[in-house]
């Protein structure tokens, strides 16, 4: 993680001075965007292009790639951006050596001016990105041995229960496709039990028992018992 973010800062400083590189001295007080980009292929001439044809245009071309490969995290985009500017950097001064004779250096504006020192340093500092860059698999690179261990390895198939190790219930260990068997929900009395409950004492029948006919009163008027 802090070599991507290493690596990205690095990556954008150096495409913001390859972008801002045109806009400054490149040679005898002449500025980078005014030199057309075929002349770094056909030879360099005095005519000033406009935006679109100079020499702008590849390194904006360059900050877009970086901008992309830092998005992605991909050192290959951050490295390909800093081939570009550098290339171009390169080209312009081999171009610009054959129409000089020479590449002089000199305290009084002529020769190298600054313009060609910020681009190729935006160069490098592209390529040191990239190579300082872990890429998308640094942030799933697995540890080193012995950092950080799993305190208790987890069991096999044979013995999905047993984790975690407190014993509580882990997966089911059924295999079968077929649904689990659902437990008895009734509670009652036996079903295979079918004796006849015993009657209420109210629904006997009262027929065995000696049937005594009212007789009527006794002597005294009073009923009998």
């Amino acid at each position: 993680m802090i070599r991507n973010v290493l690596g990205s800062v690095l990556a954008l400083a150096g495409a913001a001075s390859a972008v801002l590189s045109p806009f400054r001295d490149w040679y005898d007080g002449r500025l980078g965007r005014h030199y057309r980009i075929d002349e770094l292929f056909t030879g360099i001439t005095d005519s000033r292009p406009g935006p679109l044809g100079s020499t702008l245009v590849a390194f904006l071309f360059a900050a877009v790639l970086t901008v992309v490969g830092v998005v992605l995290r991909s050192r290959l985009l951050v490295a390909a951006s800093g081939v570009v500017v550098l290339g171009f950097t390169v080209l312009w001064m081999v171009r610009q050596g054959e129409s000089e004779g020479s590449l002089t250096v000199a305290g009084d504006g002529s020769g190298l001016r600054w313009g060609v020192a910020e681009a190729a340093a935006g160069g490098v500092l592209l390529l040191l990105g990239a190579v300082v860059m872990s890429g998308r698999h640094g942030a799933g690179r697995r540890p080193a041995r012995g950092a950080r261990k799993q305190p208790y390895a987890a069991p096999g198939s044979e013995n999905p229960d047993t984790w975690p190790p407190t014993q509580e219930p882990g997966p089911s260990v059924q295999t079968s496709t077929l649904p689990e068997p659902e437990p008895e929900l009734y509670t009652g009395p036996d079903p295979a039990d079918r004796r006849a409950p015993a009657p209420a004492p109210e629904d006997r029948d009262t027929a065995p028992y000696p049937v005594v006919p009212d007789e009527g009163p006794d002597a005294d008027g009073r009923p009998r018992r």
